[in-house]
């Protein structure tokens, strides 16, 4: 990827603990998107939330519903990695059995530095 290009930014919602292969899938979506070569993700773990198979909304503040945190995994690279790494990643979260949403954004990269 240029340092300054047109790109796409894949977000990822799940919940904390949704499982791929015994590990986090947050964790397994990262190491994937890594062995792939992508640009770069991040993990962001929100304080308070609720996806389409939530009952209750899970928070921080109470303790028992604390244990399901939703998380946000982003990741950005050009439309062609990004697009490829979704096929992936979806097969990955069907295998998983997790509530998920995915969206995908057209950003503009200012800077890439490695």
């Amino acid at each position: 990827m240029k340092k300054e290009d047109k790109g796409k930014l894949l977000r990822i919602f799940i919940g904390e603990l949704d499982r791929f292969n015994g590990i986090p899938l947050y964790e397994a979506i990262v190491r994937k998107a890594h062995e792939m070569g992508l640009a770069g993700s991040t993990v962001i773990r929100g304080i308070q939330g609720f996806g389409g198979n939530s009952r209750v909304i899970h928070t921080a503040k109470i303790l028992r519903l604390s244990q399901d945190l939703p998380i946000l995994i982003e990741i950005v690279d050009t439309e062609e990695k990004i697009r490829a790494a979704i096929k992936i990643f979806d097969e990955m979260i069907t295998e998983s059995d997790a509530g998920v949403l995915m969206t995908l954004e057209q950003v503009e990269i200012i800077k890439y530095h490695k």
